[in-house]
């Protein structure tokens, strides 16, 4: 199973990304898609998590401004980030677990790609 993120970048306050995440390797069925990201001296942390079937959670410092989506056909998982803080300034792994029901229990991550929002 490969995973594979894209679409980091520089962005001012109050700017917009996109992140993409590729998988191979692996069908997205009973299965958890997630975005995690982790800031210089800190704990990583959850981000956001949508499922196979389509229901989404997300941390309470990204709600009402990240929306994650999946494709499960194309194996795609996506971030549109609005309205960016700098506080926001972190790498951004996808990951993709065993979803309730799945008799696997497995967790994939991909490589991180670097998010930095300036004020």
């Amino acid at each position: 199973v490969q995973l594979q993120a894209s679409g980091g970048g520089l962005v001012q306050a109050g700017g917009s990304l996109r992140l993409s995440c590729s998988a191979s390797g692996i069908i997205f069925s009973l299965t958890v898609m997630g975005w995690y990201r982790q800031a210089p001296g800190k704990q990583r942390e959850l981000v956001a998590t949508v499922t196979s079937g389509g229901t989404t959670d997300y941390a309470d410092s990204v709600e009402n401004r990240f929306t994650i989506s999946a494709d499960n056909r194309r194996k795609m998982v996506y971030l549109e980030m609005e309205n960016l803080k700098p506080e926001d300034t972190a790498t951004y792994y996808c990951n993709i677990k065993n979803g309730r029901g799945s008799v696997q229990r497995f967790s994939y991550w991909g490589q991180g790609t670097q998010v930095t929002v300036s004020s």
